[in-house]
């Protein structure tokens, strides 16, 4: 058998153990292991000669400390209870217009987001926050979940994100011009699905009945409670694009004054302190495990040639790269009804980043083509937190909604998939979007 033959082997073989429901993590390790050791003529030594320097490559990474940073920062805010204030503040603006409370709940996933780089924890977040609100004001269940699902998608549109500072590591891309890069993009959701939510309410004014009118007294009080968080964004990613400080430093400056924020300001005490460093700690030992996971299968593919294959099939079938990009996505849009975010990016990256890079398009230089793909792969990754029949924020909501059927959520997030897959139609044909803010302060 073929080495190539071997690599599509090893990866039928990966998808065959997700079927039968083995960890992520764990698949991708086992199918890699087989397969490198099938390719390695059984040479025992090879193999863990491989494993030994393995885990330490991996793990000695210094841009990877800034994942558990990331992490930490974002269950300072959670266990600090920072995001009722940003609820409070959207809500002292939105709240009084039909669908108000759905749009200042998507406003405020977007500005939690801006400090926690996590899709699940910003949808379980906000959900605990918005949805009794939103269940005082007679929303209807569809609109209340759908928007509060479709809302915590921004934990990892806007940046920090780790899925961005994987695609970075990965690839080697600079993680502050990718952050940067995301600014846009992410607005252009947040807008999408408060514009989703008022075409909801124009068509059915019972499904987001209005809230009460928050006097100026109380619009002001609001935003001086957030000003020091919307700061801790500032310093985090303009500091690091501006060169003030690099992604670890960064980060570290804002867990310690989401820390600080949150005692503060907010609620946590010694029991939510410990529960943040728990949480940070199982969180990055599952990232952890993923990245060894694909580090492993991405060593059998690479001794494979199997992602080199694949480029320079692609490279001479003469297809227009726009049809390639569209079936990248594709399959993009398939994985994620199977498959997390994370296992999504480092399992495909390794294989699509050789294909895109080969091509043209728009006669877009290496450098600006990297940041492009790296905000599409996040937008389709995105895509498939509420895609069913997976949908992870999906079942998150709905877990919190006990009242709301499943279906009825499922249903809610459709107009919001809707807007989804308009914004990235426009940052395929339109890759300035994604590029503006990289080239102006380039």
């Amino acid at each position: 058998m073929s080495s190539v033959a071997t690599g599509y082997l090893v990866f039928g073989g990966l998808l065959a153990l997700l079927a039968l429901r083995i960890p992520i993590g764990v698949a991708m390790f086992m199918a890699g292991g087989i397969g490198y050791l099938y390719l390695s003529d059984g040479n025992l030594v090879i193999f863990l000669a491989s494993l030994k320097n393995l885990a330490y490559a991996r793990l000695s990474n210094y841009d990877l400390i800034v994942i558990p940073l990331f992490l930490l920062m974002g269950q300072f805010a959670t266990n600090g209870g920072l995001s009722r204030g940003l609820f409070n503040f959207v809500g002292a603006f939105f709240g009084h217009r039909r669908g108000g409370i759905a749009m200042a709940a998507i406003g405020a996933c977007a500005s939690f987001g801006a400090i926690c780089g996590s899709s699940v924890a910003t949808a379980a977040t906000m959900g605990q926050v918005a949805l009794p609100e939103l269940k005082r004001y007679n929303y209807k269940g569809s609109l209340a979940t759908g928007a509060l699902a479709a809302g915590g998608t921004l934990g990892i549109l806007i940046p920090p994100s780790v899925p961005l500072v994987i695609y970075a590591i990965l690839t080697q891309e600079s993680i502050g011009k990718l952050f940067i890069a995301a600014v846009i993009p992410g607005l252009l959701a947040t807008a999408g699905y408060i514009l989703v939510v008022r075409t909801i309410v124009f068509i059915d004014p019972e499904a987001g009945p209005a809230g009460p009118r928050s006097s100026w007294a109380v619009r002001l009080r609001a935003f001086l409670e957030v000003i020091p968080i919307l700061l801790v964004f500032a310093v985090v990613v303009v500091g690091i694009y501006a060169g003030w400080a690099n992604p670890t430093e960064a980060a570290a400056i804002g867990v310690a004054a989401c820390g600080v924020l949150a005692f503060t300001m907010g609620k946590m005490r010694l029991r939510g302190f410990i529960d943040s460093l728990l949480g940070t700690a199982q969180a990055t030992a599952m990232i952890m495990l993923v990245l060894l996971g694909a580090d492993m299968m991405n060593t059998a593919l690479a001794v494979s040639q199997l992602p080199n294959d694949l480029a320079a099939s692609v490279a001479a079938s003469g297809w227009p790269p726009l049809l390639v990009l569209v079936l990248i996505l594709l399959v993009y849009i398939f994985l994620g009804c199977v498959m997390d975010s994370l296992a999504m990016i480092l399992l495909t990256i390794p294989i699509f980043y050789p294909m895109i890079m080969g091509l043209d398009f728009f006669g877009l230089p290496n450098a600006e083509k990297s940041i492009w793909f790296g905000i599409l792969a996040l937008t389709v990754v995105e895509v498939g937190l509420i895609h069913p029949p997976v949908g992870l924020n999906v079942y998150i909501i709905n877990r919190l909604a006990r009242d709301v059927p499943l279906s009825e959520t499922f249903k809610g997030v459709i107009p919001f998939l809707a807007s989804d897959f308009m914004r990235l139609v426009l940052l395929v044909l339109f890759p300035s979007i994604s590029l503006l803010l990289v080239r102006h302060f380039g």
